[in-house]
């Protein structure tokens, strides 16, 4: 995969060097958000991280390290990457206007439209404010500890986040959030699973409309797969200790976000990744 040297997006907000102070709880209004959006349709990797380092929860500003830099830099390209391929879809296959999504990069603790967040929570799209967040150390986690590794996983995690705004820019996710307070909780899990899933499936998608300008390969796939297996509920419950309880299940199997990314991949257009349509919804 070929990143370098392309176009960044505008649309980065970088907190990393300012520190967390002020960051604070969440309150009444962003528990009710919680509540709503389904922990923000982000992935709770507090079993896999036990910690935040002292250098991520330091209210002090510092210098970024060249690495941040450079993961700064790597961020803007694939988010500019998701603004020409969803604009362009959503505008062609929809017949709606697409805005472009918000990228928020922090460290450790922050605030978003949907209250306090912090790096366990990992990433996480907030339709309040239709920003993605993104705390980059996820990418260390991920290689270091999760064994998914590669530029296309930390590409393919941006790209299910933005998914999630395209759903949001579709109508989609506040018809989700209706349905999933009008059911039960297993019911409500399982329309959980299907948007996670649809995400996963426009990361596909994206995947494939970018793979001749990055010049994305098999073998880059394959590192996509490593991150949509890594991130699976079952995968999760199982390095935590949990026994795996499907109906427990709010993002998806390591094997369906694998099927979905790849159906996505596949397809190539936004009819591929209707999973609500599959599951005769």
């Amino acid at each position: 995969m070929e990143w370098r040297g392309r176009r960044t997006s505008r649309n980065v907000e970088d907190r990393r060097g300012m520190g967390v102070s002020g960051a604070g709880g969440m309150g009444i209004v962003g528990m009710l958000a919680v509540l709503a959006f389904g922990y923000f349709f982000g992935i709770d990797i507090s079993p896999v991280v036990n910690s935040v380092s002292q250098t991520q929860t330091s209210s002090e500003p510092r210098e970024l390290t060249a690495e941040e830099q450079q993961m700064g830099q790597f961020v803007s390209v694939i988010l500019a990457e998701t603004e020409d391929v969803f604009g362009q879809t959503v505008r062609d296959q929809a017949g709606k206007d697409y805005t472009d999504p918000q990228m928020v990069l922090y460290s450790g603790m922050t605030q978003s439209g949907c209250g306090g967040a912090s790096a366990q929570m990992g990433p996480f799209y907030c339709p309040m404010d239709q920003k993605v967040y993104l705390d980059t150390d996820f990418f260390n986690t991920m290689q270091n500890r999760m064994g998914a590794g590669g530029d296309l996983a930390a590409a393919y995690v941006i790209a299910h986040e933005v998914g999630h705004h395209v759903q949001n820019q579709l109508g989609i996710l506040p018809r989700v959030t209706q349905m999933r307070q009008q059911s039960s909780q297993k019911d409500s899990n399982y329309l959980s699973v299907l948007t996670e899933l649809q995400a996963d499936c426009f990361a596909g998608m994206w995947a494939r409309n970018s793979a001749q300008d990055l010049k994305i390969t098999r073998e880059d796939i394959g590192e996509a797969m490593d991150a949509a297996a890594a991130v699976g509920d079952d995968a999760l419950m199982q390095s935590s200790g949990r026994a795996v309880v499907p109906d427990a299940f709010t993002h998806g199997s390591s094997a369906d976000r694998q099927e979905w990314f790849m159906r996505g991949y596949d397809g190539g257009n936004l009819a591929s990744c209707n999973t609500f349509k599959a599951a005769g919804l």
